[in-house]
């Protein structure tokens, strides 16, 4: 009999055993797949090493290919670069004339070779310090820094730094472009590995070093150091001018010390710390080093006098700084250059220069005193025309970039502008001109003297110093320095912050460019434009690369630079300090000068500049010494400016139909002040013990302010204000001798008019008057004439202290240092405080020679 086949109790227990294989199929595949994932990882890597490797091969070859196919290629002149000047107006068909063609540049090469045996070893260690640390320990190409520069690229989204090695720029510099591509950067790494292969690092050094370009047409260190220190022994230079040269190659014409010294001593400052941190130098050699001022040598050029050469290096700086094209390219890539150039304002300026008689002569040593030149047109803020210096060559030191203090003509910017725009004061504003202690500050006028309370207009067109400086106490520096900023005339931050900014004595000065980019904004109704030389650049095709974008911007209200210009109108008025710059055209401006500080020759000047301006153009003028010493200062003043300013603006201009200043809309006409009373009398009346003080009326919209000096008071004080004509002196001592002058006060306005006649009256012996009268408390005021009028002028300028006096009844006995008046009890007028409605042609108060100022303070004025 057959078996059964045994019987499971449960058929669940089937499951599992049907499940299982199932999951190990499943677990088995999924090791299978991260073992294929292993294996194909491992390969990828073999078969990317692999692949480096060769690619790495290839490179190598590549760059020793390209390294024997062109070791001794030298970089040939393409195409010269064409500059031109674009003619105004239009031609008969009402298009724009016709370009003209003003200057080519072209790489003549000034280059001369050196060995590495005379190179010293701290102007090696200079530029390895600054361009490539670890020359010595790489191979060409320096990975860490590759690696930095790379990091650096991708926070910035793009090719920000290169991290170049010095045998990497010798490869770009003889064999590639300056493009940043990584096609290029690696050809320039397989370049630079051949080269170190091929050479010593001597070698490398050595033709780096001969090959790469300085700025100013130098290229290689010797002709560098040629041309920046007149030094042809290597060995000679010193450490602060191998940090200069060393700070080259980053930027050759921004880092120029010739045009921008300022950045140079800025970036000359980053080489000494690197070659500090290196241990090249040491501490107090490095704080040395870092301090010295470079000062040009009298010879700076690497070529002849050149016609429009001052413009032409400008308009090539101007192509880096603002497009980013190199000079090295501009010298070689064929461009079409077009710039704001008036011909005619250019060629007046070159001629005017190069005739002595308009400057003083050489010093006992032959030097020459130097100068420079900026015209500007209001409107565009574009460059007429320019000069560096006297006798300026290619590449030479251009003094329009050059920092110097502008003594009284920064007044305009730093005090009376920003006063201005403040609203609190108008060109009528009286202003203290007797205040010579400002703590520790101890400023002095001109003359010497003081003036007493004097007008804006008179404080502007006389240059006292005394009255902007007090003014600017008033406002507070920091208004003062912010407008400054605000016109593009940048002050020190942290040095700057005292009131010998009012006169111009500046830490590190102002350029004649930033003077007049400044002054343009006063003849353009408070707008501004940059400053710019160029207008376009083409390729050698025509095809647009570059063009200049219309900057402008609203720096003051149009109301301040309305009021400005009728402040510095009178300046080249008659009786201004300024009038030697005055042709047939409407014209404002101002003088400056600063003052020597060198015993024996303190009367003479450092700097004397003049800006000034037509509705047209505007221009600045310098004139000193590079470096001021006792044997070269300035001697004739700042007339010499003005009669530059004036003989090249009158040419320049000569044929341009002549336009006047405009009053902008919505800006109200100045009040004028009262007229001037000349017939003050005061008479002793010894019935009463008395003196009587009359004068005739100007009308009943007057009030009149009464001053008194007796003869042991230092300056006259106001006594009484009325709205009589006669008033009556009870605070007389017995023999002492009172002088009294009035001052009109127009009621509507408070404005005050000139001053009047001074009337002096003698009190005889009288024991009744012997311990009468007490000089009067009242703010004290100046009796003073003006400079130049004699002290019996029967219309000095205008000194009211502007403050109102007490109220008296008519007959009363005043209170000592009050007075009586006849009439009803006025109501006193209270102190003035100028409308600011101005008259289209305010009259500045006359005085009868200009006088020029000069600072003995060693500040500046």
């Amino acid at each position: 009999m057959d078996k059964k086949p045994t019987r499971h109790p449960s058929t669940p227990q089937t499951k599992p055993r049907e499940s299982k294989p199932s999951q190990n199929k499943g677990s088995k595949k999924k090791k299978f797949n991260a073992r294929k994932l292993i294996m194909g990882s491992i390969i990828a890597a073999i078969v990317a090493v692999i692949c480096a490797t060769g690619i790495y091969i290839v490179v190598i070859m590549s760059g020793f290919k390209i390294l024997d196919a062109n070791i001794d290629k030298i970089i040939s002149t393409t195409e010269s670069t064409l500059i031109y000047a674009q003619e105004e107006g239009k031609d008969k068909d009402g298009k724009d004339k016709p370009a003209t063609e003003i200057s080519k540049i072209y790489r003549g090469e000034n280059r001369e070779s050196v060995n590495i045996k005379d190179v010293p070893e701290r102007l090696k260690q200079a530029f390895i310090a600054t361009e490539d640390r670890r020359f010595n320990e790489h191979s060409g190409v320096d990975l860490r820094a590759i690696g930095r520069a790379l990091v650096t690229d991708i926070i910035h989204m793009s090719a920000v730094e290169g991290g170049s090695t010095i045998t990497q720029q010798l490869a770009k510099n003889v064999f590639l472009s300056s493009e940043k591509t990584a096609f290029r950067k690696g050809t320039e790494m397989s370049i630079a590995f051949a080269l170190d292969e091929r050479f010593t690092k001597d070698e490398i050094l050595e033709k780096y070093l001969n090959r790469i370009f300085f700025g100013s047409n130098a290229y290689g260190i010797k002709a560098a150091a040629k041309v920046y220190f007149n030094k042809s022994n290597l060995n000679e230079l010193e450490v602060w001018e191998m940090a200069t040269l060393a700070a080259l190659p980053k930027a050759p014409s921004r880092y120029s010390p010739l045009t921008h010294p300022d950045l140079s001593k800025e970036r000359r400052a980053v080489v000494l710390r690197l070659m500090t941190d290196q241990g090249y130098i040491t501490e107090a050699e490095r704080a040395k080093a870092a301090d010295v001022d470079y000062v040009p040598p009298v010879s700076t050029s690497t070529g002849g006098t050149k016609e429009y050469a001052s413009f032409v290096d400008y308009v090539v700086n101007e192509a880096e700084d603002m497009y980013g094209i190199e000079e090295d390219e501009l010298l070689t890539k064929g461009y079409r250059i077009y710039t704001t150039m008036n011909m005619k304002a250019q060629q007046t300026i070159e001629q005017t220069y190069a005739d002595p008689s308009f400057f003083q002569k050489d010093a006992a040593d032959g030097q020459k005193i130097q100068s420079a030149m900026v015209i500007l047109d209001n409107k565009t803020g574009g460059i007429m025309g320019l000069i560096g210096g006297r006798d300026y060559k290619t590449k030479g030191f251009s003094r329009v970039y050059s920092k110097r203090q502008p003594g009284s003509s920064f007044k305009p910017i730093a005090v009376y502008a920003p006063a201005l725009e403040s609203g609190k004061y108008t060109p009528y504003s009286l202003l203290d001109d007797t205040q010579t202690s400002f703590g520790s500050y101890t400023p002095q006028n001109y003359d010497r003297q003081t003036h007493g309370q004097v007008t804006m207009f008179e404080a502007v067109k006389k240059s006292y110093n005394l009255a902007p400086v007090w003014l600017l106490s008033k406002i507070g520096v920091g208004t003062g320095t912010a407008f400054a900023n605000k016109l593009g005339t940048t002050l020190n931050p942290q040095k700057d912050q005292n009131l010998a900014v009012a006169l111009g004595g500046l830490t590190d000065g102002v350029s004649p460019l930033q003077m007049a980019g400044a002054y343009t904004a006063f003849a353009n109704q408070g707008s501004q434009n940059k400053t710019h030389a160029i207008l376009r650049i083409t390729d050698a095709q025509g095809k647009e690369v570059a063009a200049y974008k219309p900057e402008k911007k609203q720096v003051m209200q149009p109301s301040t630079s309305y009021y400005m210009t009728l402040l510095l109108q009178g300046v080249v008025e008659t009786g201004g300090t300024g009038v030697k710059a005055k042709f047939n055209r409407p014209l404002a401006g101002k003088t400056g000068s600063t003052g020597l500080d060198i015993k024996g020759i303190e009367q003479y000047d450092r700097d004397v500049w003049f800006v000034g301006y037509t509705p047209e153009w505007t221009a600045a003028v310098w004139e000193g010494f590079d470096k001021v010493d006792s044997k070269h200062y300035v001697t004739v003043g700042s007339g010499s400016t003005a009669a530059i300013f004036k003989t090249v603006m009158s040419k320049a201009l000569d044929g341009k139909p002549i336009t006047n200043f405009v009053k902008p809309a919505n800006v109200d006409d100045l009040k004028e002040p009262p007229s001037g009373i000349s017939d003050v009398t005061a008479t002793y009346v010894p019935e009463s013990k008395r003196v009587k003080i009359t004068w005739t009326s100007l009308g009943e919209k007057v009030s009149y302010e009464v001053y008194r000096k007796s003869a042991t008071e230092a300056e006259a004080k106001m006594i009484v204000q009325t709205p009589k004509v006669l008033v009556e002196d009870t605070t007389i001592n017995s023999g002492e001798t009172y002088q009294y002058y009035v001052v009109p006060l127009a009621n509507e306005s408070n404005t005050p008019g000139a001053k009047s006649n001074i009337a002096t009256v003698e009190i005889p012996k009288d024991d009744s008057l012997q311990n009468g009268g007490i000089p009067s408390p009242s703010p004290s005021v100046s009796p003073s004439p003006s400079p130049g009028n004699g002290g019996n002028n029967p219309n000095p300028s205008p000194s009211p202290s502007g403050k109102p006096g007490p109220s008296t009844s008519p007959g009363a006995t005043i209170k000592p240092g009050t007075g009586t008046e006849t009439g009803p009890s006025p109501t006193p007028t209270p102190s003035p405080s100028i409308s600011s409605k101005p008259s289209p042609t305010p009259t500045p108060l006359p005085v009868n020679k200009p006088i020029d100022e000069k600072p003995k303070n060693g500040n500046g004025n």
